[in-house]
């Protein structure tokens, strides 16, 4: 592991598999952060566990801190982004950001993997051993539509196989009902698989590849209010979206998307922009896909 002074802005951070700080090193045995018996029973039978605090508030500032970095212009490390969508603006609380990849550009969100409060519960809700898909960080600035429409995760990843994928949504700032926070379907996890309806805009897309007693239920969602270092994991099949953000403060969030090890490549193409393509058939692997968490 190199010391924090032998790490630039400008590394990939992808060539390590390991934290190479001790921002998230255990402060305990990784058992003291698994979920109850009754969390891990809600998950299965309502397809989400929210709550969760994940981050101390040190942990939380760092974050934020690298976050602000990557969301100026001409930041140390873009060539590494997978995605990255930004209105370029000065003004840090208007700034509506959208990117994949900061686990590259910056040590925080590099090791925030690898931290025992995120990977006990991962392993315990995918049942076995943990291997990253990939991450995203979102800003929804103040006083700025920033929605995001009705959809299923698993349908923009079905060139992994099977279906075996985990969403972690981690707050940096408190998300409100107000300020636009993640809104659940409670037990839309056991729907089949939906058409891709769009993701930005209209949040009434989904209408269309939806029963009527679908788009009931989904007429009467569950806010997933959070304080900002808490968490809400969620199945690849729940249907999820966010509203506007109303307030005068940004809504600022990271979330880790995983899978359990031995999820393979449906695609002959590299799964994602700017990494090695793995042959389809064979499982997730290599430096961009590393294992966070070994089951005993």
């Amino acid at each position: 592991m190199k010391s924090n002074a032998e790490h630039s802005k400008g590394d990939d951070f992808a060539n390590w598999s390991e934290p190479v700080t001790d921002e998230f090193a255990a402060t305990s045995d990784i058992d003291s952060y698994r979920l109850s018996e009754e969390q891990v029973a809600f998950f299965h039978e309502h397809g989400y566990v929210a709550g969760v605090r994940i981050l101390t508030d040190d942990q939380i500032e760092a974050l934020r801190q690298e976050l602000t970095e990557l969301t100026q212009p001409g930041h140390a490390g873009e060539e590494f982004w997978y995605e990255y969508n930004s209105n370029e603006s000065t003004d840090p609380d208007r700034i509506l950001f959208h990117a994949l990849g900061a686990w590259r550009l910056r040590p925080g969100f590099h090791d925030l993997l690898w931290h025992p409060a995120f990977t006990g519960p991962a392993s315990q809700l995918l049942g076995g051993s943990v291997r990253f898909w990939h991450d995203q960080l979102f800003c929804k600035p103040a006083h700025h539509g920033g929605v995001v429409a009705w959809h299923q995760d698993y349908s923009y990843w079905t060139r992994t196989q099977p279906m075996a994928h985990l969403t972690c949504w981690i707050g940096l700032d408190e998300s409100t009902a107000d300020n636009g926070c993640l809104q659940y379907v409670p037990g839309s996890h056991q729907w089949d698989l939906l058409p891709i309806t769009g993701l930005a805009g209209d949040m009434n897309a989904i209408r269309e590849v939806l029963t009527d007693d679908q788009w009931r239920r989904l007429n009467n969602p569950s806010p997933i209010e959070l304080k900002a270092g808490e968490c809400a994991f969620h199945h690849p099949l729940m249907i999820h979206g966010s509203f506007a953000n109303e307030t005068s403060t940004p809504r600022r969030a990271t979330v880790i998307n995983v899978v359990k090890d031995g999820v393979r490549s449906d695609s002959a193409e590299p799964l994602l922009e700017r990494t090695d393509a793995i042959n389809a058939g064979e499982p997730l692997g290599g430096k961009f896909y590393p294992l966070l968490y070994e089951a005993k």
